[in-house]
């Protein structure tokens, strides 16, 4: 297995390098080794061959050594404001597991989760849902509702490595992650979608349009093809263990009590965002701060050293750099122009044009990741635009279905970053992406497209 690992790690390299030296007349010799180790690394990633902190290791390693990119762009992911996100997401995962919160709520919720498991997965994926629409951070959803979700899925008898409680890590991240790239204002590829057109093109969206437009198929149809691929891939039977009757001590209720309401005045702070306008990464900051101050013994020394998975963030921040270090590079652009170059695109070819700027959308955030793919295409707009006939509102618009269409779990930090937070591996989250890539491919397209036909889109 070990050479058959290195055999395939050695194939992914040289396939990377000779499709970088085949291409000199679209890059420049520094973006040709760029676009090898941007291979390799995506090459990692996907095939899980070695763990994602290692292959995040070799993308930074490699592009300093060779002078290729500033340490300000190849550590841009360290910087950003969604590693904060994570940090925080850790610390409040770490209070509700320690506190007996997640696993208060969890008694609360089970009766009304515990009558199967098909009920379990499905109710979780409508509370995912909801939160959507009243916290605009999917790491702060995951925060809030892994602890919770782990708490019942032990409760209900589904042991850590089994398939029951990989299913529900999984609903839950992608629960708490893919309805709300049809909320405007719940996700960071949608929010830079929205701040780049207004910037480029003076065009703003509406939040009501937005939803409309999105939210039928992006939303409910896709979440209820979730809820079905992970009772498909991760069958399982609830068998309730006996209800407990543990006396809890004065002390526990009151951190219990305590972080509650420190918990509640953080999502009425991330829910009300559009009236204060204070990033939802440093209210996680401060909520952080909060959290560990040694006298409410909520996340005490010891806790908080075994919340912070380090290694998931060296991943995620390799998984955030990529994106900054291809369109610093110039190479975002130049792909993007092939693709478009080669797609069939035509005046009076609706359906065709609408699938290929779909595509063209999730190719590019292969590359890219989700968060580059606006920062990538928005300024090709109107080239677009005069190329299908649509106007520049409706080829905007297809960046959303191409955003929210992902291939590879390392595309979307958040998914990970779930994962991490219920102790499960990220390998599992692989058979569902390509599954719901390839339904999206076959089926949800066309259903926008006929969707926004109706609604007067096209």
């Amino acid at each position: 297995m070990t050479y058959f690992r290195e055999a395939v790690i050695t194939a992914i390299t040289l396939i990377a390098l000779a499709i970088a030296i085949t291409v000199p007349a679209i890059f420049t010799a520094p973006q040709a080794l760029i676009f090898a180790i941007v291979l390799v690394t995506l090459g990692l990633w996907a095939t899980g061959l070695v763990p994602g902190y290692l292959a995040s290791l070799f993308f930074f390693t490699a592009l300093l050594l060779l002078n290729l990119s500033t340490p300000e762009t190849v550590f841009s992911g360290f910087t950003s404001t969604a590693m904060w996100l994570i940090v925080a997401g850790f610390v409040i995962g770490a209070a509700i597991t320690h506190s007996g919160l997640g696993a208060k709520i969890g008694e609360v919720a089970r009766p009304h989760l515990s009558k199967s498991y098909p009920i379990l997965i499905g109710g979780l994926m409508v509370i995912g849902m909801g939160l959507g629409f009243v916290m605009p951070s999917s790491l702060g959803r995951s925060a809030v509702l892994v602890p919770v979700g782990m708490a019942l899925a032990n409760m209900l008898g589904l042991e850590k490595g089994s398939k029951g409680r990989i299913g529900v890590a999984v609903i839950i991240a992608f629960g708490t992650n893919m309805p709300s790239f049809a909320i405007l204002p719940s996700n960071i590829p949608n929010i830079v979608l929205s701040g780049m057109a207004d910037k480029i093109l003076g065009v703003e969206f509406s939040y009501a349009d937005y939803l409309l437009l999105h939210y039928p198929v992006l939303g409910i149809l896709k979440s209820v093809a979730l809820v079905a691929l992970t009772l498909y891939f991760f069958p399982a039977t609830i068998t309730p263990k006996p209800i407990e009757t543990t006396q809890e001590t004065p002390s526990s209720s009151r951190k219990q009590f305590i972080l509650m309401g420190i918990l509640l005045v953080t999502i009425g702070f991330w829910a009300t965002d559009q009236l204060h306008h204070i990033n939802a990464a440093w209210i996680g900051l401060a909520t952080t701060l909060v959290l560990l101050v040694p006298r409410l013994g909520l996340v005490p020394p010891p806790v908080f050293k075994g919340a912070v998975d380090f290694g998931m963030l060296m991943f995620v921040g390799g998984a955030l750099a990529v994106g900054a270090v291809v369109n610093n590079s110039g190479l975002g652009t130049i792909i993007a122009h092939q693709v478009v170059g080669a797609l069939p695109l035509s005046e009076g070819r609706d359906f065709l044009n609408f699938y290929s700027l779909s595509t063209l959308g999730a190719l590019t955030s292969v590359f890219t990741t989700m968060p580059g793919v606006p920062a990538v295409l928005t300024p090709l707009t109107e080239e677009l635009s005069q190329a299908t006939g649509f106007s520049t509102e409706t080829v905007l618009m297809t960046q959303v279905i191409g955003f929210s269409t992902v291939i590879f779990p390392y595309q979307v930090g958040p998914l990970i970053v779930a994962m991490g937070l219920a102790g499960e591996s990220t390998r599992h989250l692989m058979k569902m992406t390509l599954s719901l890539a390839a339904l999206t491919f076959l089926v949800f397209i066309p259903l926008d497209y006929f969707w926004w036909v109706l609604l007067g889109w096209i």
